[in-house]
């Protein structure tokens, strides 16, 4: 019997950084990502992205922190603002991955993953929803996660980013 659970995580970035930023505070994504090995036993944790060529240094920045990037070409919508919907993508990789993990995490507020977290939570196969902040979270996502769910406003001081002066971050590599 092992006791150690391989379980993965399915991130919605820019639902996880609206939530996050509509709280009045910055995520640490590195701090974030240890959190989910610890807490949750998240071997892999995918962070699903809209590609815009002049963020390499934060994808980089994402990488090394450990996350697995699954990238969605962007357009601009009539607006001109950037979207990159992910939602299908996060499905997908939820799907061909089932196998290799024993339970998924899944980070969003997003109600169009509710039948996703429906079939995850019937099949024994949903660890958490993690949501970034319970007023903005689908009334589908709370009723669908039932127990499942937790929501991330009183992780602040856990996750928070703190811009340390550059002497500062130096006594910590």
């Amino acid at each position: 019997m092992r006791n150690k659970l391989n379980n993965h995580a399915f991130i919605d970035s820019q639902n996880l950084n609206l939530g996050i930023q509509s709280l009045g505070w910055k995520l640490d994504h590195r701090r974030f990502r240890i959190y989910l090995k610890e807490k949750y036993n998240v071997s892999v944790a995918y962070l699903f992205i809209g590609y815009v060529q002049d963020n390499q240094d934060l994808y980089s920045f994402l990488q090394g922190a450990g996350y697995v990037l699954i990238f969605k070409p962007t357009l601009p919508d009539k607006d001109g603002k950037i979207k990159g919907n992910i939602d299908a993508d996060l499905v997908l990789q939820t799907t061909i991955d089932y196998k290799k993990y024993d339970k998924a995490v899944i980070i969003t507020s997003d109600g169009d993953f509710y039948s996703l977290v429906k079939y995850l939570y019937k099949n024994n196969k949903l660890e958490r929803v993690i949501s970034p902040y319970i007023k903005t979270c689908s009334v589908l996502l709370k009723k669908t996660a039932k127990d499942k769910i937790v929501f991330m406003e009183n992780l602040q001081k856990k996750l928070e980013y703190k811009n340390l002066s550059l002497r500062s971050r130096t006594l910590f590599r």
